[in-house]
């Protein structure tokens, strides 16, 4: 009962950090420490005479090699009578709290010269949880670029394509792999493919840039065998367009690996500091596989109609607010959701009376499918409220997140504060704790709370 007091009392102060910031009064605006403001010199004056610039000295370097080092301790409070806990931990006697140590190398690079570029990012990380120590060693990106002309790029390798304009979901991101909402900006794994990018400028008229992208995503054993079926190579692409000052793109994916879809976005500042933006997804034959409380299964195929609706707003106390709602149409219903916990709770309780796991097996089958993505639901509602540097704390970030699943009223909340006034160095203290019912989305997650520590070195070779 204490624990759940003081993140409750964590999650109001900052929020009310965030609020009264908010509306403090504004103050002009100073010099970053260990900076001073210059004034320029008339061109007569012995001062502007001594500074001589070699061409060496500020000329682009073909190469870049930087990336960083991060440590990361979380603490999960673990909830033992959720459903999700019962799949994870049926066979294990696990405390109230788990912890993990996560460490990650990031690397990345680049050399361009003439018309040829290569771009490498890559993870090297070694994680100990519960499971004992793991480690990775992945090329996130990898690829070559081929730029004959300013308005042509070809690239062959493994890229990271970014579609679409949402914060927290892209629905019509029909080549990369989803964002975590709770951290979007975290790093993703690319694909290999090859893509074209044509541009074209226009001086006159309502369409100011168009952009013409293909891509083929060839999906064979070793190479893309996560993307959905083998042995096809796939075709789609972007046609972006700057038309009436509002950033537009039509997106679409055929081939065969996954059913043929195809959708659009936008993205629009309404004032300078209000921007909304939105993406539409249509995906033929969608299939879903669904589980009833007492483990009857079931398969549709339907037309699924996906959309994102948002909104970034930045007020003059330089306060940044993020909404955005999400329709996922081949999510899962709040009685779909139901009836896949009930049918969870069963099997454990079969298990526990009987030691046969047939049932948990299956119910742990249809986790690792649809329903164990990090947001199976249908119908959510984000927001982010950051503010920067309150009551003139240099460097200094709090925010608040919270991910609400609009179906059955669970959701989380996520306090954070970030402080990187130290050169190269970044500190982010987060928390999280997740609300809900027994058969709701969250209210059935295996973890109640989370605290995470992350530690950041950024660093950049001359």
């Amino acid at each position: 009962m204490y624990m759940i007091r003081l993140i409750y009392a964590y999650v109001i102060l900052l929020f009310l950090l965030v609020s009264i910031s908010s509306f403090a009064e504004e103050n002009p605006s100073q010099p970053l420490a260990g900076q001073t403001t210059e004034t320029q010199a008339p061109a007569s004056t012995p001062s502007a005479q001594e500074y001589k610039f070699e061409p060496s000295e500020i000329e682009k370097k073909p190469y870049h090699i930087g990336g960083y080092f991060e440590f990361r301790p979380i603490l999960y409070v673990l909830d033992k009578d959720n459903a999700i806990y019962k799949l994870n931990f049926f066979n294990r006697k696990e405390g109230s709290t788990i912890e993990d140590y996560d460490g990650r190398i990031w690397l990345e690079g680049s050399y361009e010269k003439g018309i040829l570029g290569f771009f490498l990012k890559t993870n090297l990380g070694l994680d100990h949880t519960y499971k004992g120590w793991d480690y990775e060693t992945k090329v996130y990106e990898g690829y070559a670029s081929l730029k004959p002309s300013s308005s042509l790029t070809i690239d062959f390798g493994k890229r990271v394509f970014n579609w679409g304009k949402g914060y927290a979901w892209n629905p019509a991101a029909f080549v990369d792999r989803p964002k975590d909402p709770d951290d979007p900006e975290l790093p993703r794994e690319g694909y290999y493919a090859v893509t074209a990018d044509y541009i074209k400028s226009f001086k006159e008229g309502p369409l100011k840039t168009l952009s013409v992208s293909p891509i083929l995503l060839p999906v064979y054993h070793h190479i893309n065998d996560t993307f959905g079926e083998l042995n096809k190579l796939n075709f789609g692409g972007r046609i972006y367009g700057l038309l009436y000052d509002t950033d537009i793109d039509l997106l679409f994916l055929a081939g065969g690996s996954k059913t043929n879809r195809f959708g659009f976005d936008f993205s629009r500042n309404i004032i300078t500091n209000l921007e909304v933006h939105g993406e539409f997804a249509f995906i033929n034959h969608q299939q879903k596989t669904s589980v009833d409380g007492n483990g009857n299964t079931f398969q549709t195929t339907y037309e699924a109609t996906s959309f994102l609706l948002g909104l970034r707003y930045l007020s003059s106390m330089d306060t940044t607010y993020i909404l955005e709602y999400y329709h996922n149409a081949p999510g899962y219903s709040s009685r779909e959701l139901e009836g896949f916990f009930s049918f969870s709770d069963k099997a454990f309780d079969t298990f526990e009376s009987t030691g046969k796991n047939k049932q948990l097996i299956k119910a742990e089958t249809l986790f690792q499918g649809n329903y164990g993505k990090m947001n199976p639901g249908k119908d959510y509602l984000y927001l982010r409220i950051s503010q920067n540097q309150p009551f003139n704390i240099l460097y200094f970030t709090p925010a608040l997140t919270t991910i609400m699943n609009l179906d059955d009223r669970s959701f989380s909340i996520s306090p954070e504060l970030l402080y990187v006034g130290i050169k190269n160095w970044e500190f982010r203290l987060k928390g999280m704790a997740l609300v809900g019912s027994k058969g709701a989305e969250f209210g059935e997650k295996q973890n109640r709370y989370r605290i995470e520590f992350r530690v950041r070195y950024y660093f950049s070779l001359p």
